[in-house]
Formats: C-alpha cells, sequence, structure tokens
C-alpha cells in the first residue's frame, strides 16, 4: 500500500514522527509536503495528496494540520475523495470500514503522537467492508455527482 503523508506548518513536527513510523511498519510512503515549520496553506497540500490518490500515485492519504478540520474540508472538495478526521482508533477504522475513506486527517495540536499513530494504525489496518456500506458510499458518491459538472462525477475510484 502506497500512502500520501502532507502536512502544513503546524502539522510538521507530528509529521516527522509518523513518516518514521510508517517506515518502521515497511509502507510505502509519499511525502507531498510541507518540508518545515514556515508557513504555508493547508489547502494546497490536501490537494497535492489527493491528486495522488486520484492519479494512483497512492492509495490512501494522511493529512495533517492544526486541527486536522481544515485538512479534511479541503480534501473533500475534491471529487471523488472522502476524508474523515481522526480523534481516536475506532473512528478512524470505522472512516475505512463503513465509509471507505482514502484520506484521514489528523490534528497535531490536539492529538498527542502515540494516539496519532494508533489512529493511523487503525486506519491503515482497516478495510472497506462492503455489502450494505457500499451502497451508503454509493449513495453518497451519487449526492457528489448531482453536483457535478454534467451531472457526471469526474472520478470513480473507490
Amino acid at each position: 500500500m502506497r500512502v500520501a503523508v502532507g502536512c502544513d506548518h503546524g502539522g510538521f513536527p507530528l509529521k516527522q514522527e509518523l513518516l518514521q513510523h510508517l517506515a518502521q511498519r515497511g509502507m510505502d510512503v509519499l511525502d507531498v509536503g510541507c518540508f518545515s515549520t514556515q508557513s504555508v496553506d493547508y489547502p494546497d497540500i490536501a490537494e497535492k495528496a489527493t491528486d495522488a490518490i486520484r492519479t494512483g500515485q497512492a492509495d490512501r492519504a494522511i493529512l495533517i494540520c492544526g486541527t486536522g478540520i481544515g485538512m479534511s474540508i479541503a480534501a473533500n472538495k475534491v471529487p471523488g475523495i472522502r476524508a474523515a478526521l481522526g480523534s481516536d482508533p475506532y473512528s478512524a477504522r470505522m472512516a475505512r470500514e463503513h465509509n471507505n475513506a482514502q484520506v484521514l486527517c489528523l490534528g497535531a495540536r490536539v492529538l498527542g503522537p502515540s494516539l496519532a499513530m494508533e489512529i493511523v494504525d487503525a486506519y491503515l489496518d482497516a478495510e472497506h467492508a462492503g455489502g450494505r456500506h457500499a451502497a451508503r458510499v454509493e449513495k453518497i458518491m451519487g449526492i457528489e455527482g448531482k453536483y457535478c459538472e454534467g451531472g457526471k462525477h469526474p472520478c470513480q475510484k473507490s
């Protein structure tokens, strides 16, 4: 599994710790930035990570900002992307199993590194359950498709 990882300046220290953790897990990581604590705009990083998913360069993504909220909002603007804010391991696992979320967002200012790693592990170890959950995800994608240009969904990747 290839995981794109990105952050803004507020998430940079946590990203560095998560990169080490992911390397220990043997994950193939694509670091999409940022690369220091110098101020950057989180929507730019969210777009890079979601583009990696849409183009097949990554299977999933982890995005980090101060609260995780801004990254989540920005990532969810990309057609075909389902991003979830992870605040605990159970919610992160459910985001994957029930909602087939390709992006996990974390808040560096609200999570300690140990909890963040537990959340990431729960998310990465989970798989989409399918069944009735797949039908619900399709309904979500259908809502999104209604508002896309011409009513066509531009990204059918799950």
